[in-house]
């Protein structure tokens, strides 16, 4: 009978975790990435920590155990802001009606201490898998994968991983990319009582904002992914004028550009490029990218019929999701990052993002444990000599 997990030692495992501040910005998830040095030293896995920036890191665990694939767990040691709101002390983990509270507790730290989990069973039932294990616990996913790209940019051998994120046990084998563009628009400054003796940079953005609202609604939003839904191209910020009495000079949009799988990052630049272009020439519109903004990264996708999927479809059906999936992501996490060194993958963790990112943030206990469940099953599916097919 395989081995089972420990709720009193995941509740701790999670308060501890809760109770390490790695707000982002400004992370500072090193001494997060300690504390799992520490919990995962007494299991016999290798450790390493790797400092990418002052404060910042990731924590990667590895336990070689005969012939086999690479499996790695992964999920980011970062949260959002604390923000206003809560009901209690958001760094002490509260416990009432069946959740768990605190900054963190689905988004990502309750996956978290569900991995660590599923590698102390692992560890100690070695006879039922082969292959080589890897923890992978990484800073910055809140803002820009930093920690997720540094550990890709140095190759590693991956074939299979599970991202831990908030999807109330549910497979999701599907995440949209973005990209961000700051674009100014140059206009002619003047003073505001003779208007005519400037270029209003103001008026030149809505100009252009037309066409990105055509844009939008006539190609990008009918790129359709299955699991993802539609791509999309919105403006979230503006700012123009310097003084109140001045024609302004400048304008500055930053665009948000959702991707959905199958899209090439070099593609959609060319089109934002064109957009200006187009502006220029029918509108004499002066604008430029000055430059784009660090985002989680690109789209991506793993095929439905792959081993991964359908294993973890199997195991969280097994442990009481009835709607197992696959589904896909409206934004972005760091699967993307582990699929461009060749790993297939999905992401899964108890939880919900509907109160990710929020005050008064919980995991449901009963999601939390069969998490842990979850991610041991799919493990020992995928770690079997000669397993390494997607």
């Amino acid at each position: 009978m395989a081995i089972q997990p420990d709720l009193s030692r995941m509740k701790r495992d999670l308060t501890n975790l809760v109770g390490i501040n790695t707000e982002n910005p400004p992370g500072r998830e090193i001494e997060a990435a300690q504390w799992v040095h520490r919990a995962l030293e007494a299991e016999g896995f290798d450790l390493s920590l790797s400092e990418y920036k002052p404060g910042r890191a990731n924590v990667m665990a590895r336990l070689e155990n005969g012939a086999g694939p690479v499996f790695a767990f992964n999920t980011h040691l970062d949260v959002v802001p604390v923000g206003t709101g809560w009901q209690s002390d958001p760094f002490m983990l509260r416990e009432a009606d069946g959740r768990l509270y605190g900054r963190g507790a689905c988004d990502a730290k309750g996956p978290l201490a569900a991995m660590l989990e599923a590698m102390r069973m692992l560890a100690a039932d070695r006879a039922s898998w082969s292959g080589t294990l890897l923890g992978v616990f990484t800073g910055d996913e809140e803002a820009a994968s930093e920690g997720a790209k540094f550990y890709a940019a140095g190759h590693p051998k991956v074939d299979f991983v599970v991202v831990g994120e908030p999807t109330s046990n549910a497979t999701f084998s599907a995440h949209k990319g973005s990209l961000r563009p700051l674009v100014r628009v140059h206009g002619v400054t003047a003073h505001s009582g003779t208007p005519h003796l400037g270029d209003n940079a103001i008026y030149r953005a809505a100009q252009l904002l037309k066409l990105i609202e055509g844009h939008h609604e006539n190609e990008v939003r009918c790129r359709c992914h299955p699991l993802v839904g539609s791509a999309s191209l919105t403006v979230t910020r503006a700012l123009g004028g310097h003084a109140d009495n001045v024609v302004p000079g400048a304008c500055d949009l930053l665009l948000d550009r959702r991707m959905v799988p199958g899209e090439v990052e070099d593609d959609v630049k060319r089109e934002i490029e064109q957009l200006l272009a187009l502006a220029k020439e029918r509108f004499g519109v002066r604008a430029e990218i000055l430059e784009y903004r660090p985002t989680t990264g690109g789209a991506t996708e793993t095929a439905q019929d792959s081993k991964i999927v359908q294993a973890s479809l199997a195991a969280c059906r097994r442990h009481g999701n009835a709607e197992p999936g696959p589904f896909g992501f409206q934004g972005g996490c760091d699967l993307v990052h582990f699929r461009s060194v060749g790993a297939a993958g999905v992401v899964i963790g108890p939880g919900t993002l509907e109160v990710a990112h929020k005050p008064d943030e919980f995991v449901p206990i009963e999601e939390f444990l069969a998490s842990s469940l979850i991610y041991r099953d799919i493990a020992l599916d995928m770690l079997t000599p000669g397993g390494a097919q997607s």
